[in-house]
């Protein structure tokens, strides 16, 4: 069996990251978040949730519930209004989807390695088992 260095494997990782971000789902994801950004109604509407969640954590600070409440069902609207905006909706989903295509990359590797390791112990995939545990199990029950 091959063996690598970690530099060679963080290399490799690079090589994957440029690939995922030449994805049409991050391609996507930079197309929408450009329009975000020039849009000055979704603009406006993140300065005034970035206020009122300001204003959120000095009534919370100062123990001012009823200040409190008033503002954070202020800020509710204004994000509910701010997700109506089909900008802002296909962004968020971009982000759902680029962060799904990570999270599956993560799996794959993970998976993958666990078994490579019990396939190269002689283990059972099936089982989940490596080649050592199994013998562990003969062993103690020939006892």
């Amino acid at each position: 069996m091959e063996k690598f260095t970690k530099e060679q494997i963080i290399d490799k990782a690079k090589d994957l990251a440029r690939m995922i971000s030449e994805t049409e789902e991050v391609d996507f994801f930079k197309r929408a978040e450009a329009q975000i950004n020039g849009n000055q109604h979704v603009a406006e509407l993140m300065s005034v949730i970035k206020g009122l969640q300001k204003q959120a954590v000095n009534f919370q600070h100062y123990g001012k519930t009823e200040a409190l409440k008033k503002t954070e069902d202020k800020l509710a609207k204004v994000e509910r209004e701010l997700d109506e905006i089909p900008i802002v909706q296909e962004f968020k989903q971009s982000q759902i989807e680029v962060n799904d295509m990570l999270q599956m990359v993560a799996t794959v590797i993970s998976n993958t390695v666990t078994d490579e390791i019990i396939k190269s112990t002689e283990g059972d995939l099936l089982l989940g088992k490596t080649g050592s545990k199994l013998k562990s199990e003969e062993g103690s029950h020939s006892c």
